[in-house]
């Protein structure tokens, strides 16, 4: 009899874990002919989504030229970033550090502001008389891009990659199928 709850409660936790996958946030693909949505404008903005169900869903991930990256909706403001930090994957997480709206790395801890890309880290000046915490930038660490909203529709800048970021490497060794393709 056991066996059966144990059974039962197995499946009914695998069904709940499709439904969440299945009304997760949707990924785009924006070189896909499968989306019929996505597509880059003559002024070269590429669509990412309507407005409203980027608001409803707080994010949806989209890959530009075979680059992942996320745009987040958080407190009524848009964010656009690479998906992997510069280390890892991120979560999905938006913590308030320091009256900063950051994501964090769910591995190393990382934190990463959405407005500007800067890594943050609390540390201490040891020279103070008695030297406390405070939080401080390793300086921009992540690729954010540009998030144009027009007549309801959300739209991001590509990236300008004359410039390079910590985070690029990983964005670059996903794209090519690296091991972080493969979920390591």
């Amino acid at each position: 009899m056991l066996d059966l709850i144990i059974l039962g409660l197995h499946f009914f936790i695998c069904f709940l874990i499709s439904v969440a996958i299945w009304c997760g946030p949707k990924d785009v693909d924006l070189h896909s002919s499968s989306t019929g949505k996505a597509q880059i404008e003559p002024d070269g903005l590429i669509f990412i989504g309507k407005e409203d169900d980027i608001k409803k869903s707080q994010r949806i991930t989209a890959k530009i030229d075979g680059r992942e990256i996320v745009v987040f909706y958080h407190k009524g403001k848009f964010h656009a970033l690479d998906s992997r930090c510069y280390r890892k994957i991120f979560a999905c997480v938006i913590s308030d550090i320091d009256g900063q709206a950051c994501i964090v790395c769910p591995w190393h801890k990382f934190k990463i502001t959405l407005e500007t890309g800067e890594g943050l880290y609390e540390g201490i000046n040891p020279l103070e008389p008695s030297p406390t915490p405070k939080w401080q930038s390793k300086g921009v660490k992540q690729r954010i891009h540009k998030v144009t909203i027009d007549n309801e529709n959300v739209y991001v800048s590509p990236p300008d990659l004359s410039v390079s970021f910590d985070s690029d490497y990983f964005a670059d060794k996903y794209k090519n199928g690296g091991e972080l393709a493969m979920g390591k």
